[in-house]
């Protein structure tokens, strides 16, 4: 691509952002995997209340699961980008994406302009 796309340390700051980004999702993900284990029927133990309580919760827990997961997507895709050297330019216009936004969100694939 063309001048004006990030310079090698501003690469490596991004590529250990979401090295440490996606070390921490996978964390998040190992440490809330029992939040997503089915709700027993056992009405004995739980009552009606509590298990529709644990219910509402697991929902919960599986769409952080979700977004958890496709975060992790985007990460990855970024980390193709970076091997292919397309990483912090926009995929519509093929402009650079502006470091600031990217310092926001590091998974981002359009500049302002574009992603407005």
């Amino acid at each position: 691509m063309g001048d004006g796309g990030l310079n090698d340390v501003e690469l490596a700051e991004f590529t250990k952002r979401l090295s440490a980004l996606r070390d921490a999702l996978r964390a998040q993900d190992r440490a809330a995997s029992e939040s997503r284990q089915p709700v027993a029927l056992d009405q004995q133990s739980v009552g009606r209340l509590s298990r529709m309580d644990a219910m509402q919760q697991q929902a919960m827990a599986e769409a952080e699961a979700r977004r958890r997961s496709h975060d992790l997507a985007r990460i990855d895709a970024a980390f193709r980008r970076i091997e292919e050297g397309e990483y912090g330019w926009c995929d519509a216009c093929g402009e650079p994406i502006a470091p600031k936004r990217l310092e926001i969100d590091p998974m981002a694939t359009r500049c302002v302009g574009c992603a407005a």
